[in-house]
């Protein structure tokens, strides 16, 4: 199965141009993860607050593998996991856990991204966390958060401790023997915070994998690594000048998630 099988209607009409530009963004960001190869099947989950809604968002449809996603198929639920729109698709329960808890507590972040990429869990499972050891890991470790493993996440009463743990500002949260989970004002900042965090854990792996000492960077060095990535970046961000880029090679390979 193909999106080109999957016959789903079009909804650019019956949304706001907004919405749809949403749609367009979450899609390719489906996609990407695919392209990444940091889906697990179809157990993992990205969401997208709706515009001008502190309650409402996007999320895939259960069953959907990434590489399989559209603009047109995700599916819009309320706080309560209601659909608010017609799919013949579920929602995944544990994805909605997650998503509905951070998108309720924290109004800055338009999009939560969570993963099962191997590499990530590595670390996850690591009692050390992650290790100040790569330019990557200094934006990773200078806004992250941990929250212990408490089975899978079908229980409400794990919400106010996993919104604790990730508390009011960190956009990089490390689900202990599970994956990893980053939040952004944007789509295309979740993604980058998703991109470093997966690389920095790559490059952990094999750093230790190679049995000798490591060099830490200099605590110093992380506590500017915010001032450095504006810099670096001339204050635009690093989401919003490597997004463009990534949504050309989508279309290069197969533009069907604009659909």
């Amino acid at each position: 199965m193909n999106s080109s099988t999957l016959k789903i209607p079009s909804r650019e009409r019956e949304v706001s141009p907004e919405e749809w530009a949403l749609r367009v963004d979450l899609a390719a960001a489906y996609r990407l993860v695919a392209a990444f190869k940091w889906d697990d099947l179809v157990f993992t989950h990205i969401s997208a607050r709706l515009p001008g809604s502190h309650d409402s968002f996007l999320i895939n449809p259960y069953g959907l593998t990434f590489d399989e996603i559209t603009a047109s198929s995700l599916i819009k639920i309320d706080a309560q996991g209601n659909k608010l729109d017609e799919s013949e698709f579920a929602v995944n329960p544990a994805g909605f856990t997650i998503h509905s808890a951070i998108h309720a507590a924290r109004h800055d972040a338009q999009c939560v991204m969570h993963t099962h990429a191997l590499n990530g869990i590595a670390v996850s499972a690591q009692k050390g966390g992650v290790l100040p050891i790569s330019q990557q890991s200094i934006f990773v470790l200078s806004n992250l958060s941990y929250h212990g493993y408490e089975g899978v996440a079908l229980r409400d009463d794990e919400k106010p401790r996993l919104v604790a743990d990730l508390g009011p500002s960190n956009n990089f949260l490390m689900l202990r023997n599970h994956g990893l989970l980053t939040l952004g004002p944007s789509v295309a900042d979740a993604f980058l915070a998703m991109y470093l965090f997966e690389t920095t854990c790559t490059i952990q792996i094999r750093a230790m994998a190679g049995g000798t000492e490591l060099i830490p960077v200099d605590p110093r060095i992380i506590s500017t690594a915010t001032a450095q990535a504006r810099e670096a970046t001339r204050g635009v961000g690093g989401g919003a000048l490597a997004w463009p880029g990534l949504l050309r090679r989508l279309d290069r390979a197969d533009p069907s998630f604009r659909t």
